[in-house]
């Protein structure tokens, strides 16, 4: 266990750069999507919001969510303290409702306006490839670590739990966003599991029925479950518009304004704005 706390950030960030250079080599040889940008400007933005997310983190709380799995570990609190869970059981189950209640977090942000604000940072992309899913505004992060913080007291998961779950998180937000064309079959079989970059794809639509949809960070179970699950875009995967509708120009790729477009007057949120034809 104390190994695996004074190495959690070595272990993340290894796992992290692995992936990110896998997936976008992965997209370099078969690329899903012809690109409406160039990829200099669009990754120098994601990549710095990136860094400024885990700056203003760092800053703005003590601990995260592993420090807090420690502090209800030593406290008894949560519900697999109640219980004398068998490890990998408890490790299996902590993965999977840390999943879902990640999937009840993502669907909130597109129905509360306030979330929404903050949310559109990551839905302006107008491109999507691997660094959109490290694309989230400062304030967004540190609002989804107190999220995750919150239900690790709740639950009580094992510190490995945690750990485990944060890096599986964040390999499959990269995998999910990328460029990547999948065979077929093989795309077919991992959705029935996992959320591949095709599934997840139609939730970067523009028309709000599709952008409404398709939840899931890690697991696909849960847009099935509840309802929220769409095979495919209606326009097909080489002829849908990225992004938001309202924001088809060069300005989503420019960081300073990905971090000042949640304070920008006349926000609607997503389930309120207006549906033309074409979009239903």
């Amino acid at each position: 266990m104390n190994v695996l706390l004074e190495n959690e950030s070595t272990i993340r960030l290894g796992v992290f750069i692995g992936v990110l250079a896998l997936v976008v080599g992965l997209e370099a040889w078969f690329p899903r999507r012809k690109r409406c940008q160039k990829r200099t400007t669009r990754w120098s933005t994601n990549l710095g919001l990136i860094v400024l997310d885990s700056i203003v983190l760092r800053l703005a709380l003590p601990i995260v969510a592993t420090g807090t799995a420690v502090i209800a570990s030593e406290n008894g609190w949560g519900l697999f303290q109640l219980v004398a869970w068998p490890p990998v059981l408890e490790l299996i189950l902590a993965i999977i409702l840390l999943d879902m209640v990640i999937y009840w977090q993502h669907v909130a942000s597109h129905h509360i306006p306030l979330l929404w604000r903050l949310h559109k940072v990551h839905h302006a992309d107008r491109d999507i490839d691997a660094t959109t899913g490290i694309r989230f505004h400062p304030i967004e992060i540190v609002l989804s670590m107190i999220y995750k913080m919150f239900w690790v007291v709740v639950l009580g998961p094992s510190v490995a739990a945690v750990i485990l779950f944060e890096v599986i998180l964040n390999g499959c937000a990269l995998f999910n966003h990328a460029n990547l064309k999948l065979p077929k079959a093989l795309d077919n079989a991992l959705r029935r599991f996992l959320v591949t970059p095709d599934m997840h794809r139609v939730h970067h639509s523009v028309i709000v029925k599709e952008t409404n949809s398709n939840y899931g960070f890690s697991l696909s179970v849960w847009d099935r479950l509840f309802g929220t699950y769409i095979a495919q875009p209606s326009a097909g995967h080489h002829q849908m518009t990225i992004g938001l509708s309202e924001y088809q120009t060069k300005a989503p790729s420019q960081l300073l304004w990905a971090l000042s477009i949640p304070f920008r007057k006349n926000h609607q949120g997503l389930s309120s704005r207006s549906v033309s034809r074409d979009q239903i």
